[in-house]
């Protein structure tokens, strides 16, 4: 931030916490809809529970990729049993170490702050929630933004 030197310094006001929520989010790269939710914490349980959920929007007849950085809960023991069950259903697809620019969903989450996030003040984790919420309901239904940003033109 730039201030000239003859005026007062800016007061930036910020709600300093250490609160957070997860979330967790795909997109369907052929039609651009966006399935996401939101957990307390990024764990293999809550992954799983994730991947539950995105099973319910596979078309049938149809395998689903899914493509993941290498997060330690990605890779748990505990998830292994599920993955297994529904290897006929569901791949994991690993990214290669150190490489986010590569995973589509990247993009989505720097769309997403930067239309529901920069340059607004909240109060609390729920007013920050609520916004991001916002931005997610537009994206429920296959759209064009999300089609184009994952680069499926």
């Amino acid at each position: 931030m730039w201030v000239a030197p003859e005026d007062k310094d800016p007061v930036v006001l910020h709600a300093p916490t250490r609160k957070s929520i997860a979330c967790f989010g795909a997109v369907h790269l052929n039609g651009g809809q966006f399935v996401w939710s939101t957990s307390p914490k990024f764990n293999a349980d809550t992954f799983e529970w994730f991947l539950r959920q995105l099973l319910r929007h596979r078309r049938r007849g149809k395998r689903m990729v899914v493509v993941v950085d290498n997060a330690g809960y990605h890779h748990a023991r505990q998830l292994q049993p599920f993955l297994h069950r529904v290897r006929h259903l569901l791949t994991l697809l690993f990214l290669p170490p150190y490489s986010p620019q590569l995973a589509p969903i990247e993009r989505v989450w720097k769309l997403a702050r930067r239309l529901a996030t920069h340059n607004h003040y909240f109060a609390t984790l729920a007013q920050l929630v609520a916004a991001v919420v916002h931005c997610f309901q537009r994206w429920r239904k296959p759209n064009r933004v999300l089609h184009r940003l994952c680069c499926n033109i």
